[in-house]
């Protein structure tokens, strides 16, 4: 793409965060490429880059695929520059997940130096209603205590990454910018 048909669009840049094999990679794949990875290999960490169109204008994202965490972790110090929002991933499948979710959450804020950011609160895995073990008032809940936004996803599903991503942006053009809600459009 030539530099001229960039400049204008707005840059975002998301982190998408969470414990091991929660689907951050998945759900990230999915809205970038359109296609759904079932097998898991760990990320180390993966930067890939998007245009969107949100509400009749184009973005230029970028969105950060972190590592998978545990609950001792170090935050990663270059996530707390420069990122626009945070998008904390746990799978509904595990409890352990939704744990370590909080404790990401702790050491962002910290790391931040801020009481609030755009931020998502993310529980994958929907589609596997059987194997569920935190409830959907559970993950809304932390997310109200949070003053964040919250959505489930199945990565499995493009519409799904696409309204999670569309509801990122969303947090952020409400701190940052354009407060007007938008559906997903692709491009």
């Amino acid at each position: 793409m030539a530099a001229a048909a960039v400049v204008g669009r707005k840059q975002r840049k998301f982190a998408v965060m969470g414990y091991r094999s929660v689907g951050k990679s998945s759900l990230t794949i999915q809205f970038v490429d359109k296609q759904f990875v079932d097998n898991y290999n760990p990320t180390i960490e993966y930067t890939h880059h998007k245009s969107f169109l949100y509400r009749g204008e184009e973005y230029n994202l970028t969105i950060v695929d972190t590592a998978g965490q545990d609950k001792y972790s170090i935050f990663p110090n270059q996530l707390a520059v420069n990122v626009h929002g945070f998008i904390l991933v746990y799978s509904v499948t595990s409890r352990m997940s939704f744990e370590v979710v909080r404790s990401i959450y702790d050491k962002l804020l910290d790391s931040v130096g801020r009481l609030a950011v755009p931020l998502l609160l993310v529980g994958n895995k929907m589609d596997l209603h059987k194997e569920r073990v935190v409830t959907k008032e559970e993950g809304r809940a932390l997310a109200a205590q949070w003053r964040a936004a919250f959505i489930e996803t199945s990565a499995r599903e493009y519409m799904s990454a696409c309204d999670l991503f569309s509801l990122a942006l969303f947090e952020v053009e409400k701190m940052y910018g354009d407060p007007r809600p938008s559906s997903c459009s692709i491009s």
